[in-house]
């Protein structure tokens, strides 16, 4: 009789907790006992890992709950997890900006949405989620290009995370951060600091850096890490393919612009219409070759520049995000010094380094640099130099209208 009443007893349980969950409707007052004890242990107690300085207290709680601004960017995979790692840690002010749509193929991995929500904003999507799921805390979504905003939008937030698959658009909210910083006779104002956790995954590797604009390595320190995007030479693809890439590069870049199957439309990617009509475009090419392995999901990853993502991998990468905004947050904890590589491919390994930063990067430099050129050099050749040296380009934040935006996935390198 015992066994059977458990299941009962278990029932009313979770009914009494739904109802307390649910009883404010997303306020603080809907706080029941005991729902912060796994964070109050980190804050409001000693221990051997916490910071020197530190000093437990119930502020640091409050401070979460009430205060403490944190801007999601990006609400693909990494993104989901970041939303509900976040909330579920006392984060309860939280913006998400993407300027993407949900698709099918990202069920598998962005738990946070579901087969109606295929062609909805994702921003908005996982919002609502969370603000209907987790009480109390307060989503405000943005179906936007990062470079739709001013400085005074990131101005206003504690620490800004990013789960981007696109280099360029790192590089512009990197250059936004530094541009907010002040300086007084040439002193660093450390409350002008706003800082960025960075994290990417790619197949079963990722990262994760802390980036404090202005102090330790920005993204322009480190670009040689990420490698160079894979192009295909042209001869290659007119004449000789022998990858199902090329024929798709072929109808992507000449075919498509050619024949002009839309009209005057680019190719978008997210147009199921365009892309089956490159996969079409494609199969007839491999068939002309005597190429094979050409699918409607390749054709789709090609034309999008798809990075590949596996779910395992965003949960331990946004997971060590998460943990290092709680502790820049709450400063309870030493942060991560400053770049943590996660490799699962065979067996299990990570390891953390401190990346230096660059005295002449273009970026978070005060440092003039000197270019020398011989004097036979025409201004075409310095052009030219100027413009193949990656490290040498700045991105300008200001001139939005030539920067594209980035995707939903959450990818380590392009």
């Amino acid at each position: 009789m015992a066994d059977a009443e458990e299941p009962e007893k278990k029932r009313r349980r979770i009914e009494d907790l739904t109802e307390k969950m649910a009883v404010d409707g997303g306020h603080m007052e809907g706080d029941w006992d005991g729902r912060w004890n796994h964070v109050k242990k980190f804050l409001e107690r000693p221990g051997p890992f916490t910071h020197p300085d530190f000093e437990p207290s119930t502020e640091s709680l409050q401070f979460l709950l009430e205060t403490c601004k944190i801007l999601v960017i990006g609400a693909g995979g990494l993104g989901c997890e970041l939303l509900k790692n976040l909330a579920l840690s006392g984060f309860r002010l939280i913006h998400v900006v993407d300027m993407d749509t949900i698709d099918v193929s990202n069920l598998n991995r962005q738990f946070l949405f579901r087969p109606k929500d295929v062609g909805r904003p994702k921003a908005e999507v996982a919002a609502d989620f969370i603000n209907n799921r987790i009480p109390g805390c307060k989503v405000v979504p943005h179906f936007k290009k990062i470079q739709d905003f001013d400085e005074s939008f990131y101005r206003q937030f504690h620490i800004i995370v990013c789960g981007l698959d696109s280099i360029i658009a790192r590089r512009w909210m990197n250059g936004m951060l530094i541009s907010l910083l002040s300086y007084e006779d040439g002193v660093l104002d450390p409350s002008s600091i706003i800082p960025l956790i960075d994290g990417g995954t790619e197949g079963f590797k990722g990262n994760a850096r802390v980036i404090l604009p202005g102090m330790t390595a920005c993204i322009d320190c480190t670009l040689e890490l990420y490698p160079p995007q894979i192009n295909f030479p042209m001869c290659t693809i007119a004449s000789m393919p022998r990858l199902p890439e090329h024929c798709i590069e072929y109808a992507r870049i000449l075919q498509w612009p050619k024949e002009k199957p839309f009209g005057e439309t680019c190719l978008d990617g997210d147009n199921p219409e365009h892309i089956q009509w490159v996969f079409d475009r494609s199969q007839e090419r491999a068939a002309e070759f005597n190429i094979t392995g050409v699918t409607y999901r390749l054709t789709q990853g090609v034309v999008k520049r798809i990075i590949p993502a596996v779910a395992s991998t965003n949960a331990v990468i946004a997971a060590a995000c998460a943990t290092e905004v709680f502790k820049i947050a709450t400063s309870a904890y030493i942060p991560l010094n400053n770049y943590l590589v996660f490799n699962d491919v065979d067996g299990l390994y990570t390891y953390s380094f401190e990346a230096e930063r660059k005295e002449n990067c273009s970026a978070c430099s005060q440092v003039p640099q000197d270019l020398q050129f011989p004097p036979s050099a025409k201004l075409q050749e310095v052009l030219e130099y100027l413009t193949e040296n990656a490290s040498l380009l700045r991105m300008n934040v200001f001139q939005t209208n030539e920067i594209p935006g980035y995707h939903h996935n959450s990818g380590r390198k392009e």
